[in-house]
């Protein structure tokens, strides 16, 4: 006794399939019995309870857009009667050749009732006792003379089945962007919601051509690798924001996560990677006002004949970085001094070192006077009537003219004669 998992019908619902006496191979074509009736399945392989649980729960309980509205559950107990022959497989190819016809008489006879709604696909059961139509709308349609038509066109039972914009890709089946069949037509048997959230963090263009499927909504496949999108993003700030820093502002495109390392735009080097277990130490290094360098430290050798056995000293990193010719000079000038200190007496040193101090004593006393001066002569006020000379002080100047003013307009008495 075993279960197996089974597809039938054309929205690719999913069959329970329990205590089956026969060991079939996947992919073995049967009779089965299911909601809908007598119908043609395919075997997708065995499956445990508990796996058979875990497929009721996510297709059913948690909701779905793979179940037609008002139709059956897309996970279902099914029935097994027989293995499918030559008979059934040469009636199922009969009737595909009559759904094509019955779709395109189907449209005429929708155009002469201009209901808001369109034919999608049309699917017979094995007995030929009913026939489904498959059509999606953006509203709630009143199709009851619609369906008195086709029964009389038709003569069986008629059921229609509305389904999503993605259901409709499922059941035409067609080709994906990527050159292979949609995953939804043979494989994908539950849609899971994709937002733009996903397109954002896996660094790809928000170009609607290039992202959507055939179905115009946002390709499953954006779902597959978000799982470890998602781990690698957790601790970084999403995608296109920015790191202020006292000297530029850095910017965060996207993420490699085959190296996991972040792509940083820099406004001065351009572009650059960082390993993501070292972005916050290199947060913290910009924001601190210093520029970041993962150039290794350069090594001195230093060989001499007496001590052959020479050891290799790393250089000393300056606290603020600096650039290669300047450092250069500063270190050799600091070397040169060191020498002439050592070879000089302590004498000339000392005295050397007071001269330093009186010069540097007397530019500031001389610096503080002549500030002094230049504030006692801006303060001076010049006396109503005095003219100031073309040397004058800075921030004095010449006095503007009194702006004359207009006589009151009035009448005016006439002098007595």
């Amino acid at each position: 006794m075993k279960n197996f998992l089974v597809i039938f019908g054309k929205p690719r619902y999913l069959g329970f399939l329990s205590d089956a006496e026969n060991d079939m191979a996947k992919g073995t074509q049967i009779i089965l019995s299911s909601a809908r009736g007598e119908e043609i399945g395919v075997l997708a392989g065995p499956i445990t309870k508990e796996q058979a649980e875990s497929y009721r729960n996510d297709l059913t309980l948690n909701g779905t857009e793979g179940a037609p509205r008002g139709g059956e559950p897309a996970f279902q107990d099914v029935r097994f009667i027989r293995e499918a022959n030559e008979e059934d497989r040469a009636e199922r190819i009969n009737q595909e050749e009559d759904e094509n016809r019955i779709l395109v008489k189907g449209r005429e006879i929708l155009k002469s009732h201009e209901l808001e709604m369109k034919l999608v696909d049309v699917e017979f059961l094995l007995d030929r006792k009913k026939l489904f139509f498959y059509f999606t709308a953006e509203q709630r349609v009143d199709f009851r003379a619609y369906v008195r038509d086709l029964a009389k066109e038709f003569k069986t039972r008629i059921e229609l089945r509305q389904i999503g914009v993605r259901d409709e890709s499922k059941v035409v089946k067609g080709i994906s962007p990527c050159g292979m069949p949609c995953c939804c037509s043979y494989w994908l048997n539950r849609f899971a919601p994709i937002c733009i959230r996903m397109v954002k963090e896996q660094n790809l263009a928000l170009n609607p051509t290039k992202i959507s499927g055939i179905c115009g909504r946002l390709m499953c496949c954006m779902g597959y690798e978000h799982e470890h999108y998602r781990d690698v993003w957790k601790g970084l700030p999403g995608p296109g924001s920015k790191i202020k820093t006292p000297t530029a502002n850095y910017i965060v495109s996207g993420i490699d996560v085959a190296e996991e390392k972040v792509r940083i735009i820099s406004p001065g080097s351009g572009e650059m990677f960082i390993d993501v277990k070292d972005f916050g130490i290199f947060r913290e290094t910009v924001m601190r006002g210093e520029v970041w360098s993962e150039a290794p430290v350069a090594a001195a050798v230093s060989f001499t004949e007496d001590d052959p056995s020479a050891t290799v000293r790393p250089e000393r990193k300056s606290e603020t970085q600096k650039t290669p010719g300047s450092e250069a000079g500063e270190e050799i000038k600091d070397r040169r001094e060191t020498q002439e200190k050592e070879t000089r007496p302590a004498s000339e040193v000392k005295e050397e070192t007071q001269t330093r101090k009186r010069k540097k004593r007397r530019n500031n006393l001389s610096r503080k006077r002549d500030k002094e001066v230049q504030g006692n002569a801006t303060e001076r006020i010049v006396p109503e009537g005095e003219k100031v000379s073309d040397h004058a002080l800075p921030g004095q100047g010449e006095r503007k003219r009194p702006r004359r003013r207009r006589p009151k307009s009035g009448k005016t008495e006439k002098p007595k004669q």
